[in-house]
């Protein structure tokens, strides 16, 4: 180690902007608002002047800077030179050893550090300490040769002895981040600092490779045409010359269809438009329609572009970070990107997400397109009933424009764009022809490689676009144009899901928008739990978007004001006082049901919800009467259930006259429309309840379809109807055999706290809901006991 005198217990401080000083390295340090008076001035007894160079985190005022905001490992230098400058002072310095900074102070605008040098680990043996000094030789002159003038650089690299004073002669000139230079510099041992560098080296060195490969390929192409450019330069100046350095309009287009990337065949075609347009002259009765269809044809991109290869894991991590849940959504997106991955991202199958509004269909398109490094270009198609808004005008007409799809191929500037087309279940037909006959074409693999425009008039490929399509509902979409697309359902998300979601990417987006931060306002998750339960109600989450919204506009004003103490907290008792009374009720499982009332499950667009269904009796005809706005799905259900109650129950009915006794099931809500045969099995046990006159658990809940000869059928949404029996203090329930599968798809913490009972047929229900054994009733089904579901704890 070299001998610095006896050195004070703290020198003075240069703070240094943007880069890292290292040991040996000549630096000329700027300095602005500072007065440094004469602390850096060169000693006149001929002593050295030494001082402390040192990063900062990043660039502070300088008149505001604490001790927290420097690195801890900085160089100590040796002043050479102080030199006065227009906004401040140019310090001359020479870098001599590291220090590790214990204190740092001011004194009168002037920084002070407390040190002590830090000195190298040396873990490596003299042998392999030569052996990586030979290394770090040998790449950094083979890296130094893709330069021209490095021989001088090389011979330098070639005198040093030591390896650390060859990593801190280099490290400067590596196309790293600051953060990495510092790291660089404070690593004290000698082998871990030798790996890290020939890391980033090696790294450099392979970039530099490339590039040069890169540079070579152009070269020889651009050597190619060279000769064409310089003569046609030539005769550019030369007409310039010939037109008093004016160019037509119509040699300006030539150029640009000369010089654009389009197919030959296009390219003749606006040779041919560009000869009309001047013979027609400027004020041709078609000058501007010609003209626009050639700026049309020269500024869509026609160059297929480059393979670019995709990286899964990265296509994953964005996924991930931009959506939280979605776990099978996200898993098939992943698998897509896989296959075209192998296949060369050629000619791929064509996505529709379908899903409730606000459960993020348009932003997984953003977030594909970000994961393939493409352009994003999003069109609406909900209610358009023009076929032209898909294939353009003809030319023809007054007004003609080109379709939306070529539009957003102009917009995208690339052949290759990830093409969102939104709200495809909204298309509608109208007089003007069938806006989805016209998007066959576009969503078909094996024909959109020569889609027709009516504007265009030419044929486009749209075999390199990445089609994503999005839709609330499938049913709206007509069967051929379906037939095109590989269906991704998404469901609504449960509250759990909700709650992280607003946690995570809700609330910091809502308190930037608002100008608020958590200095200045904190949600509490009681009160962001109380918003989703008793505020919203939706698959998605926009209307939670919007009372987060509401929360921080209220306390934009609190926070204004200077009342209220920061950061300002607003808790579950706030709610309340802020967004109202509750806007959301949900129905809760009652503490008894009489004979006849029964817990169904139902499925909703925005979720699920619990159902009673009542049944009662009078004196009468055997008339049935059905209430509560049913539709005709489930008056049918309710027919099959009259008909199985007289033919399954007589023994245990006995004291009850069908011919003599009216019945009537209603279901409460009555202004709210219901329909769906999910409700069968409800409506048999309401009945079975009502006749034999025994209550069924009001824990107790149930969804399926059934047969006239008794067997349950299988039903959907079934996440959905058990979050709902859950929320509603349910605690078993019964779903159909079929359905078993679906349990699957419900988050693990809720299948802990139900119990399930799969079933097969009537029988069954009646067993477990009134604890009646029936006979079977002509039926080839299994054992019940072999139907019961087991949940994994």
């Amino acid at each position: 180690m070299i001998n610095y005198g006896l050195l004070p217990d703290e020198l003075p401080l240069i703070p240094v902007k943007g880069s890292v000083i290292f040991p040996g390295s000549d630096n000329n340090i700027r300095i602005s608002g500072l007065e440094p008076g004469d602390t850096f001035n060169k000693s006149e007894d001929g002593k050295d002047t030494y001082a402390i160079a040192l990063s900062m985190r990043r660039n502070f005022n300088l008149k505001e800077l604490e001790e927290d905001d420097f690195y801890k490992v900085g160089t100590m230098v040796r002043v050479l030179d102080k030199q006065k400058t227009t906004d401040g002072y140019k310090i001359l310095t020479h870098a001599v050893e590291r220090v590790q900074i214990h204190k740092i102070r001011n004194e009168k605008g002037i920084y002070y550090a407390e040190f002590t040098l830090l000195l190298d680990e040396m873990d490596l043996e003299r042998s392999n300490q030569l052996d990586l000094l030979t290394y770090v030789k040998d790449i950094s002159t083979e890296t130094a040769r893709y330069f021209q003038g490095s021989e001088n650089i090389i011979k330098k690299i070639e005198e040093f002895e030591d390896s650390s004073s060859l990593i801190y002669y280099i490290a400067p000139y590596l196309n790293i981040s600051r953060s990495e230079k510092q790291e660089l510099l404070e690593i004290t041992s000698v082998r871990e600092r030798g790996m890290k560098f020939l890391d980033y080296l090696i790294r450099q060195k392979e970039s530099i490779k490339i590039q040069a490969e890169m540079a070579q390929k152009v070269n020889e192409k651009a050597n190619k045409s060279y000769r064409e450019s310089i003569l046609r330069e030539q005769l550019k100046s030369i007409q310039e010359e010939l037109n008093d350095g004016k160019k037509s309009k119509g040699e300006t287009l030539k150029e640009k269809i000369e010089g654009s990337l389009m197919p030959e065949d296009v390219r003749q075609i606006a040779l041919e438009e560009l000869e009309k347009l001047e013979a027609q002259g400027p004020n041709g009765s078609d000058s501007h329609v010609i003209r626009n269809y050639l700026d049309l044809l020269i500024a869509l991109p026609w160059k297929q572009a480059d393979e670019q290869d995709i990286d899964i894991n990265l296509a994953r991590e964005i996924l991930d970070r931009d959506h939280y849940g979605l776990e099978k959504v996200k898993e098939r997106i992943i698998q897509h990107l896989a296959v075209m991955k192998l296949k060369k991202g050629r000619k791929g199958s064509i996505l529709l997400l379908v899903g409730p509004p606000g459960t993020g269909k348009t932003s997984l398109g953003k977030s594909v397109a970000g994961a393939l490094n493409r352009q994003f270009v999003r069109i609406s198609l909900g209610g358009i009933r023009d076929e032209a808004d898909i294939r353009g005008h003809r030319r023809t007409y007054v007004g003609a424009l080109p379709g939306r799809i070529i539009q957003g191929m102009k917009k995208a500037g690339e052949t290759n764009p990830v093409f969102m087309l939104d709200e495809v279940d909204k298309v509608m037909r109208g007089f003007s022809g069938d806006p989805a006959s016209a998007l066959l074409e576009v969503l078909d693999p094996e024909q959109n490689n020569s889609f027709s425009d009516h504007y265009l008039e030419v044929p486009y490929d749209l075999s390199d676009v990445f089609f994503i399509a999005t839709a609330n509902s499938i049913e709206t979409i007509p069967g051929p144009l379906l037939d095109r697309m590989e269906v991704i359902h998404i469901s609504g998300y449960t509250n759990h899901e909700k709650f992280y979601i607003g946690k995570q990417h809700l609330i910091p987006r809502v308190l930037e928008e608002h100008g608020l931060d958590d200095g200045k306002l904190i949600i509490d998750d009681e009160a962001l739990t109380e918003v989703i339960e008793n505020y919203t109600r939706e698959a998605g989450v926009r209307t939670l978007k919007r009372k987060l919204d509401s929360l921080a506009r209220i306390s934009s004003e609190k926070v204004v004001s200077g009342k209220e103490k920061l950061p300002y907290h607003i808790n579950a008792g706030k709610v309340e006082e802020f967004l109202g009374r509750e806007r959301v009720r949900h129905a809760i499982a009652e503490a008894d049901n009489p004979p006849g009332v029964v817990t169904g499950l139902a499925w909703t667009p925005v979720g699920g919800e619990i159902l009673f269904i009542e049944s009662t009796n009078m004196p009468g005809t055997g008339q049935l009467t059905l209430t509560g706005q049913m539709g005709d799905v489930m008056k049918e259900s309710a027919q099959i259930s009259r008909s199985l109650i007289r033919s399954r129950l007589t023994l245990f009915a006995a004291g009850f006259s069908f011919n003599e006794n009216d019945l009537h099931i209603h279901i409460p809500s009555g202004a709210v429309p219901k329909d769906g045969p999910s409700a069968g099995i409800t409506l048999f046990t309401s009945l079975a309840s009502l006749v034999t006159g025994r209550k069924v658990d009001p824990k107790l809940a149930m969804t399926g379809e059934i047969t006239l000869r008794g067997s349950v059928m299988p039903i959907g949404g079934l996440k959905e109807k058990v979050l709902a029996a859950h929320r509603a203090g349910i605690k078993k329930i019964l779903i159909p055999d079929e359905n078993k599968k679906d349990l699957e798809d419900v988050p693990r913490e809720i299948k802990e706290e139900l119990e399930f009972k799969a079933v097969y047929t009537v029988e069954e229900v009646i067993q477990e809901a009134l604890g009646i054994t029936l006979p079977r009733f002509g039926a080839n089904g299994p054992d019940p006991d072999k139907h019961e579901v087991k949940v994994e704890k």
